[in-house]
This record gives C-alpha cells, sequence and structure tokens, in this order.
C-alpha cells in the first residue's frame, strides 16, 4: 500500500486499541470497589489517606491496571492485523498464536509479582522497623509499592513471547542468545537485586525465575530456529 494508506490503517488500529482501553478502564472503575477490597482483606494494617485526591488516584490507579491488562490481547491482535498482509499464510498462523500467550504470560507476571515477591519484600521492609516506628501506611503509597512489585515482572514474562517473534522474523537467533548468556544473566541479576530487599532470600526466589525465563526463551528460540530452517 501507498504511505498514506498504511498510516490511515496504523490510524484506524491504535483508535480501536484507544477505545478499547477506554471501555475496559471505565469497567475497571464499575469493579473498583471489589478489587480494592480484595487487595487489602490480608493486609492486616489499616490504610489511610491524606486528602481526597489519593482517593481518586487509587480509583485511577487499580482501573488503569485492569484496562491495561484487559487490552493486551486487542493491542496484539490489531498489531497482527496491521502486519498481516505482509506475512505467508503459515506466518500468520504461527503468529496469531502469540496473542493468548502474550496475555498469558502478562497475567502471570502480575501474579507472580503479587504472590510471590510482594509478601517477602513487604514483611522484610515492615520487619525493619517493627521495634523501632509507628508504621502507618498511606493508601496511596502501598498501592504504589504495590505497581513497583507486579508490573516489572508482567512486563519481564513477556520476555519468551518476544524471543518467539523476533525469531521468527529473522532479528535473533538462538546461537546469538547463548552468546550473550552471561551478559544477560548480569542484567536480570541485577534487576532482580535492585527491586528486592538486600537479603538472600529475596534475590534469590526473584532471580531463578528470571533466569528460567532466558533459558526457556533460549529453547524457544531454538524450536522456531529450526521449524523455520526445515521449512525452507
Amino acid at each position: 500500500m501507498p504511505l498514506m494508506e498504511h498510516l490511515n490503517e496504523l490510524r484506524k488500529r491504535l483508535i480501536i486499541v484507544a477505545a478499547a482501553f477506554i471501555v475496559f478502564l471505565v469497567l475497571g472503575f464499575v469493579f473498583v470497589q471489589d478489587i480494592y477490597r480484595w487487595m487489602i482483606q490480608d493486609l492486616g494494617v489499616k490504610l489511610t489517606i491524606l486528602g481526597p485526591t489519593d482517593i481518586l488516584w487509587i480509583y485511577f490507579m487499580l482501573a488503569g491496571v485492569v484496562a491495561i491488562t484487559l487490552t493486551i490481547p486487542i493491542f496484539v491482535w490489531q498489531t497482527w492485523l496491521f502486519v498481516k498482509p505482509a506475512l505467508t499464510p503459515k506466518e500468520r498462523k504461527i503468529t496469531l498464536s502469540y496473542i493468548p500467550a502474550t496475555f498469558i504470560l502478562f497475567v502471570l507476571g502480575l501474579c507472580f509479582g503479587y504472590f510471590v515477591v510482594l509478601p517477602i519484600v513487604f514483611r522484610f521492609l515492615v520487619g525493619l522497623g517493627n521495634d523501632m516506628f509507628a508504621t502507618m501506611f498511606t493508601t496511596e503509597k502501598y498501592f504504589r509499592f504495590v505497581l513497583h512489585m507486579t508490573l516489572p515482572f508482567a512486563v519481564l514474562f513477556e520476555l519468551p513471547v518476544i524471543v518467539m517473534f523476533l525469531t521468527s522474523i529473522g532479528l535473533i537467533n538462538p546461537y546469538a542468545l547463548q552468546k550473550v548468556r552471561k551478559y544477560a544473566y548480569f542484567v536480570l541479576i541485577v534487576v532482580a537485586v535492585s527491586i528486592t530487599p538486600p537479603d538472600f532470600i529475596s534475590d534469590f526466589l526473584v532471580t531463578i525465575p528470571l533466569l528460567l525465563l532466558y533459558e526457556i526463551s533460549i529453547s524457544i528460540s531454538k524450536f522456531v530456529y529450526k521449524k523455520k530452517e526445515n521449512s525452507v
């Protein structure tokens, strides 16, 4: 297609994604109180607010996470429709499988951050000042903390899908990933140590899944690469 037709097609896809995000954002607002109650039911402390704007921020944050999560399949689907004309029938079939995988891995990353990393980090930090300070948690700071402990993992868990896609279009291959393994390990360890408290157990619990994700990505890349070579 001419350049203007490509731009018009891109604009159409972006409008659909934006519209889906707004719809899911409204849906998130509808259930935001139920989500809030579910998230604090086992917290064990009473959250406070310092001003009325804190309430609005919490509403937007919770509804925004819901909207982002539910919009991901729509975004990937619209991206696939945009590049579909340039793909062969076989490539279309293969790349179509990325849509559910992207959503599932994003949700798994959120769950890992929320159910595994967050409780460990929270207990450790609270335990540091247990006998020294009277702790009071504001709602805004607590949920900002939750956001920092979950969203990075949701993004990192997309690594296998990204590697699979880049391998299928020929930008990377498993042998290149193996060559940079030690550098990748270093980066992942730095990320793990940066988002966890300074104790060995927390670092270990976060680092191991990230390294496993990288190894899984290499295995997936090998599978796609060999399949691609056999089809030539």
